[in-house]
């Protein structure tokens, strides 16, 4: 059995490799990435207290997260595939959709 603390410290680095891509890179494919990165670091805490407790609502939780984070990427990518079609670029700098 892997002990409580390692997973956490597991979670911990991927929220924080998650964190970095989404502060410091301006492609917004590698911010959807790094998005999807931070949802597994909660996903992982999730399964780790549920696993921990032996409570199985931690599960349950996972298998939403898990949902959500298919059901983001599909929309994101369909959001990034238009703003390419009519900019030309994905680059977040350079795309200013809220102002005319």
């Amino acid at each position: 059995m892997i002990p409580l603390q390692y997973e956490l410290l597991l979670s911990a680095a991927l929220f924080c490799i998650g964190l970095y891509g989404i502060l410091a890179r301006r492609n917004a494919i590698i911010v959807l990435m790094s998005i999807e990165i931070l949802l597994n670091a909660s996903i992982l805490n999730f399964v780790a207290f549920s696993s921990y407790s032996g409570n199985p609502s931690g599960q349950v939780f996972a298998l939403l997260g898990i949902a959500v984070a298919a059901a983001e990427a599909a929309v994101g990518l369909a959001v990034f595939l238009s703003i390419y079609q009519t900019h030309g670029t994905i680059e977040l700098d350079k795309i200013r959709i809220l102002k005319w």
